[in-house]
């Protein structure tokens, strides 16, 4: 294995070994699952950069490698005047400034081929929302950057069909590859999580990650704006660590009322590292 801030590396049930590299990453060697957190999108440089600080404080005291999240801009919202961004390339340039300044790798979503090339410039991870993970030219598009490609099952796609977005972004011969639960559709307003897809993704041979915020999404409301169940953060968290996937995903804000998207189900700042305590424990008595 090749030092701690090159890979990733760990063991799942079927003892099969994954390796993806990730620059910048640190404490792959602690044995914790992985984190992906941040805002759900960047609303200015004096927001993002706070909290990806606060959270590269709990996560090197808990020895969690962290990854930060957030997107540059929203490209699939229910209603026309809802806030999309404050432009690409001024996002894209505060993703950078805080994956520089406190040496993380950063995740971002992509949605076109275009934006594929864009984006690989200033982030470490492409992220294929859930809606595009068939969309086959813009998979083999982000595998082609040579980045890490995380793909998140779609709501209407079974785990074990998620190796066919595994294949597309390996053709390219890009063999760093993630895949994402977030709940599949329950009716037309509610998202349910099936813990089978979890070890039916990793039969793909690549790291799975749970979403837990947006797997906890009311989508589709007649509002326009989408809903959310914060309150069973911990026990989705809880489920999907005692499962053993590799990484868990959450969008977190200091202040989630005032969040320009998905506030209604993003956890707040300060709970975040109680969260995290409570899950370390529960990957150390499953190991």
């Amino acid at each position: 294995m090749s030092g701690d801030n090159v890979f990733f590396s760990y063991f799942w049930q079927y003892f099969t070994e994954m390796k993806i590299e990730i620059p910048k990453i640190k404490h792959s060697n602690s044995g914790n699952f992985f984190l992906m957190a941040g805002p759900c999108i960047i609303e200015d440089k004096e927001m993002a950069l706070p909290i990806a600080e606060a959270i590269v404080e709990i996560t090197d005291r808990l020895q969690i490698p962290f990854i930060f999240k957030a997107s540059y801009k929203k490209a699939n919202r229910s209603r026309l005047e809802s806030f999309t961004g404050i432009g690409d390339e001024k996002a894209l340039k505060i993703l950078k400034v805080v994956a520089d300044t406190l040496n993380i790798p950063v995740v971002t979503d992509i949605h076109s081929v275009e934006e594929a090339v864009m984006a690989a410039d200033y982030v470490d991870i492409l992220q294929i929302p859930a809606f595009l993970c068939r969309q086959t030219d813009l998979l083999v598009a982000a595998g082609k950057t040579g980045k890490v490609v995380n793909v998140k099952k779609g709501q209407f796609v079974s785990g074990n069909a998620m190796r066919f977005a595994v294949d597309k972004v390996k053709s390219t011969g890009n063999e760093n590859v993630m895949l994402t639960e977030r709940g599949n559709m329950f009716g037309y307003g509610d998202l349910v999580v099936d813990y089978r897809n979890i070890p039916e993704m990793q039969r793909s041979g690549v790291p799975v990650v749970l979403d837990i915020t947006h797997s906890l999404q009311q989508p589709n409301q007649s509002s326009g704006v989408t809903g959310g169940r914060p309150d069973l953060i911990e026990t989705i968290a809880k489920a999907g660590i005692a499962i053993g996937v590799d990484g868990i995903f959450l969008e977190t804000h200091p202040d989630p009322g005032s969040a320009k998207s998905d506030g209604a189900n993003m956890l707040k700042l300060k709970h975040l590292e109680s969260l995290l305590r409570k899950l370390v424990k529960i990957r150390k008595a499953i190991l």
